[in-house]
């Protein structure tokens, strides 16, 4: 099928249309590049403490040799990260991949039951988790194949200081519930061990998997999305010429507070900034924002991403608006839609665009990107990428003129290997020509950009993530007292869309305040319904099927 790229000819300056995905054999590769170019400049900032590039090169190995050497385990084995932004997960990402292993990114937030899903479905049999989340592992470890847990606390790697850190989270805030693990190694001890083991030498090629990166695709079951080796390198180089003359290498500060364990903060800053010798100063707690300002006080910053809700909580912080904003000149948000007025907030405080890109965990993420010196906000989400085809098709399959709207899908080396273990879910989203169904309503104007009309039908997007009705409706249904629910979103000011729960109740005495806290045990938080309401019915079509889209559509946010 022949297709027109009319945004080619609006590409900024000095962009490619096209990268060279061969220039790597791996992102092990891509990062062991890094470590020689930029040894001696910072890597990573957390807490005031600052690793440069030959530490986490070191680090990273002493990971990788108790892997290895100690664990023994091999190529293609699948570890598990369950970790927020700390300086112990870029040493355990990076240590896995020059190992060989596949990474599964894991929510530090899932309850047992989402946890144990993802550990068994990946076959994970290794696991890194933070002390915090500990207890939901001890829950569900016996159920699962994975036979290595590594234990660590926030402030294991911060010297004296985070010995102080570490006895508050746990005896002064009670942030670290009591579990019991006793097979657990340390992560300080794992690295210790790892040290007299050789760095292995394992052969990558973009075949290879790297990531399991966990999404629930339009079912509602989690999949694991196979980004391979091939994928991750592609993603980045196509960010990176994107980025193109914005970045100075070895210049660069980052500031990191979306998790890296999702997939936006994973090759934007994770990746494509520590190929530019980038500083990433991790942020551990985005959501106490008196102390994300505090935090962005300390460094001249010249790069930030995030999600809308995101920019909108710092725009409404007091003392975000003194902080010096000479040297930030890229302002990316991502992972939901960002509103206008946002973004013309956000140009009017910082002085920076605001650009907006979109992708999908399945494009590892980025596919479309708006140009870096877009003057003001203008409501798309940019331009395709290099190396990367956008085309807008109905709903049997055909190619649309420009204007027209219809699903938007995308083509390029960035696009998944397919879900794992899952032929028929694959199949369902991706064709043997390589062309990937977005399940997004778009349409294209004469310039190339695109801008998105609707999105997947039913899906609810709660500050960047996806949650999918069907997994809610199935859990709330194993509640007694319910006969029947549906699962919406509705509009909400702090996180752009929150969840409601429509319920026929089959106990007349069933409480908003049980179901709640039954949600509460059952679904990760951004998952849990804000609002509740009882019906006696539910509206159905001729087939019984319920229709969210009726009860979506009455726009009662109550």
């Amino acid at each position: 099928m022949s297709i027109e790229r009319p945004w080619l000819a609006h590409y900024p300056e000095g962009v490619p249309p096209q990268i060279d995905v061969n220039q790597y054999a791996s992102v092990a590769a891509v990062v062991e590049e890094a470590f020689e170019r930029f040894r001696q400049r910072p890597a990573f900032a957390s807490f005031g403490k600052i690793l440069n590039y030959g530490q986490i090169d070191e680090l990273s190995r002493q990971f990788a040799g108790y892997l290895t050497g100690v664990l023994k385990l091999s190529k293609g084995d699948r570890i598990a990260i369950m970790m927020p932004n700390v300086l112990q997960y870029p040493i355990a990402l990076f240590g896995a991949l020059r190992a060989g292993l596949v990474v599964v990114n894991t929510n530090p937030m899932y309850t047992a039951r989402e946890l144990r899903h993802q550990l068994e479905d990946a076959g994970a049999k290794a696991i890194v988790v933070l002390d915090n989340f500990a207890s939901t592992l001890q829950q569900v470890v016996a159920e699962t194949h994975v036979e290595h847990i590594v234990t660590t606390g926030i402030g294991d790697l911060l010297g004296a200081k985070g010995m102080v850190i570490n006895f508050v989270l746990k005896h002064v805030k009670k942030m670290v519930p009591p579990y019991s693990l006793p097979q657990a190694v340390r992560f300080t001890d794992a690295l210790s061990q790892g040290a007299s083991h050789p760095l292995p030498k394992v052969q990558l090629g973009h075949e290879d998997l790297a990531f399991l990166q966990y999404t629930g695709g339009t079912t509602g079951v989690a999949k694991g999305a196979m980004l391979s080796h091939g994928n991750m390198v592609a993603n980045m180089m196509q960010a990176g010429a994107w980025i193109g003359k914005n970045a100075k290498p070895g210049e660069e500060i980052i500031i990191t507070a979306l998790p890296l364990y999702h997939i936006f903060s994973l090759t934007a800053n994770g990746l494509v900034f520590m190929r530019l010798g980038g500083l990433n100063w991790l942020i551990t707690n985005p959501r106490d924002m008196p102390g994300f300002v505090k935090e962005l006080k300390k460094s001249r910053f010249t790069a930030l991403t995030g999600v809308n809700t995101l920019f909108n909580g710092l725009l409404n912080t007091p003392g975000f608006a003194e902080l010096d904003f000479s040297r930030l000149h890229l302002s990316l948000g991502g992972g939901m839609a960002v509103q206008r007025a946002v973004a013309e907030r956000w140009k009017k405080v910082t002085g920076c665009t605001l650009a907006e890109a979109y992708g999908l965990t399945e494009t590892s993420p980025a596919a479309c990107i708006n140009p870096l010196d877009l003057k003001d906000y203008n409501g798309s989400i940019g331009l395709p990428i290099p190396s990367t085809d956008v085309a807008i098709w109905s709903e049997d399959n055909q190619p649309l003129p420009i204007g027209e709207v219809g699903e938007l899908m995308v083509r390029g080396p960035q696009v998944m290997k397919g879900y794992w273990q899952r032929p028929d879910e694959t199949a369902k989203v991706l064709g043997a020509d390589g062309w990937l169904h977005t399940g997004d309503v778009a349409r294209m104007d004469e310039n190339g950009y695109v801008y998105i009309v609707d999105r997947k039908k039913d899906m609810i997007l709660v500050s960047g993530f996806n949650v999918y009705p069907n997994e809610v409706e199935d859990v709330v249904m194993q509640h007694p007292g319910v006969a029947e629910v549906a699962a919406v979103g509705v509009p909400d000011e702090h996180s752009g869309e929150v969840v409601k729960l429509f319920v026929v109740r089959k106990d007349p005495n069933l409480t908003v305040e049980a179901l709640k806290k039954f949600c509460h045990d059952n679904l990760t938080g951004y998952k849990r319904p804000k609002i509740i309401e009882f019906r006696d019915s539910l509206p159905k079509s001729n087939v019984g099927k319920i229709l969210r889209r009726e009860l979506r559509d009455e726009k009662k946010t109550a």
